[in-house]
């Protein structure tokens, strides 16, 4: 009897022992998790204040009444691609911009509008006074030169803006363990060290950083507007993958991998203020592709040099989604995603057109 007594006692004893260990065990990963969490926290808002660099003379766009906040206003971004490697000898300051992405973000609707302005675009630039490729407002003016390029070319604010090299975006790509990508066909491209090492094969491919930057960068066998639409498509890939679940643990890697190689005027609390775009998947993402026909300018004491010339139909209606979207005008139902501007149009070229 004293026996069972006993046992009938024990029992109670060891699920208080398993709730305690259960406890314990949660508190640890818990623990954990916070630890990994601080500690990402604390290497992000290091790289980001050693990458912050604000426009000179610019503590918001001329285009604002006041400076906004990308915790509860629509915001823009303009993402900027260099190319500053040591084997083109350009350095940062004199580099063309080898890609340019304008993005609108309205966080109430969830949404991003995403443009790609082909490099070869003929555009008015303030810092020179005069009509040239969009690609060149870098190499005259920097990042200042090129902000004020967009804003000519859109009429619209550009609020904070971007900017990476080769050597970031073959980075990022690896930490995040490569990404998916619809490669349009098989071909022999240039490597970061403009080299042809990299074999992209057609169909939809799981890419590494360098196969990657190749496919962004392509262009010989299409149009820019075919290759801006493919940065399009990539920048995206990234997104996904960023904000998928697998892709927590590699965060640490992706900080690193930016480090000296970005450089934006958006502060640490201002960048963690989009992670709200994240919360709950993928925000809306429309690409959106500018339409525009082949010509040559002809000059009188050098050979005539290839650009894209922007419809400016297209261009208008573009203005004004982008407006709408950022909320500067009224939304009209005339103004939709149906937009022939969100497909494009690329007329095949010869190569002739990209040696300028």
């Amino acid at each position: 009897m004293k026996r069972k007594d006993y046992q009938k006692k024990s029992k109670p004893s060891k699920k208080r022992l398993a709730i305690k260990v259960s406890l314990l065990v949660t508190l640890s990963a818990f623990l954990v998790i916070a630890t990994y969490a601080a500690t990402l926290l604390n290497k992000a808002e290091k790289v980001i204040e050693e990458s912050h660099e604000p426009v000179p003379n610019r503590p918001k766009s001329d285009l604002r009444v006041v400076k906004v906040e990308p915790a509860h206003d629509n915001i823009s971004i303009l993402f900027i691609g260099v190319d500053d490697s040591e084997v083109r000898h350009q350095g940062d300051s004199n580099s063309r911009s080898d890609a340019l992405l304008f993005a609108t973000l309205n966080p109430n609707k969830k949404s991003v509008k995403l443009v790609s302005i082909p490099r070869d675009s003929y555009v008015y630039i303030p810092e020179v006074g005069y009509h040239d490729k969009i690609t060149h407002a870098h190499a005259f003016g920097g990042t200042k030169a090129t902000i004020e390029t967009v804003e000519e070319m859109f009429d619209i604010p550009v609020d904070y803006y971007v900017k990476m090299n080769f050597n970031a975006f073959i980075d990022v790509v690896d930490a995040l363990g490569g990404i998916e990508a619809e490669v349009p066909y098989d071909r022999i491209e240039k490597d970061e060290n403009d080299k042809y090492t990299i074999h992209l094969k057609p169909g939809l491919q799981h890419l590494d950083g360098k196969h990657a930057l190749a496919l962004a960068r392509t262009r010989k066998l299409d149009s820019d507007v075919e290759r801006g639409k493919r940065q399009q498509m990539i920048l995206q890939s990234i997104m996904k993958e960023a904000v998928s679940v697998k892709s927590i643990t590699k965060y640490g890697d992706v900080i690193e991998a930016l480090g000296d190689n970005m450089k934006t005027d958006m502060t640490f609390k201002e960048i963690t203020a989009l992670f709200e775009y994240a919360n709950g998947g993928m925000p809306q993402v429309d690409a959106i592709s500018l339409k525009g026909d082949d010509w040559w300018k002809e000059y009188e004491s050098r050979p005539r040099v290839y650009f894209w010339k922007l419809d400016d139909t297209d261009l208008n209606n573009v203005k004004d989604l982008l407006k709408a979207h950022l909320g500067i005008i009224p939304d009209s139902s005339s103004l939709t995603d149906s937009s022939s501007s969100l497909t494009g149009s690329a007329n095949k070229a010869p190569e002739e057109r990209f040696n300028n």
